[in-house]
């Protein structure tokens, strides 16, 4: 082989190799960053797939505050609650400023760290629009476990409130 050729072959092997390196970094650092959505229920029973969230893993979780279960630290902003969804309760706590919209018995949906089988350790809290608005994939998992409310449960429920 010429030398001519040679260096060509050197520079497109290393070109290769390159872009190959740069591919395999952003999947690995894309694959470090989803947040698997789960319903309390799914953190306790798991998925109806058999998967489980393992302690440590990052997620976000959905569901409904229970009321009378929102307990804050009065010399901090440290706040801890549970979540439901028709199904057993996971314990959420969180360190900051709650949204304005937040309060015991509305949807929200927290993202954070697994720290053991109930408890997820939130470093965000996103509570709904307003009384209508529920997150798409709480509805969804709320509709596939369990039997929708008719309207005027609803407006029962509304009028109670």
């Amino acid at each position: 082989m010429n030398p001519r050729r040679k260096k060509r072959l050197t520079i497109v092997l290393a070109i290769l190799l390159g872009i190959g390196i740069s591919v395999g970094l952003m999947l690995y650092a894309l694959s470090q960053n989803m947040d698997l959505f789960y319903t309390p229920s799914e953190i306790v029973n798991g998925k109806p797939d058999g998967s489980k969230p393992e302690v440590g893993q990052r997620l976000r979780i959905g569901g409904m505050v229970v009321e009378g279960s929102v307990k804050r630290d009065p010399k901090s902003l440290k706040v801890s609650f549970k979540l439901k969804d028709r199904g057993p309760q996971v314990t959420v706590t969180y360190d900051g400023i709650l949204p304005d919209l937040f309060r015991e018995g509305q949807g929200i949906v927290a993202q954070g760290v697994l720290k053991d089988a109930t408890t997820v350790e939130a470093f965000e809290v996103l509570a709904k629009h307003d009384e209508n608005y529920m997150p798409p994939e709480i509805a969804e998992a709320m509709d596939k476990n369990h039997q929708p409310m008719t309207y005027s449960q609803q407006q029962t429920q509304g009028e109670a409130q």
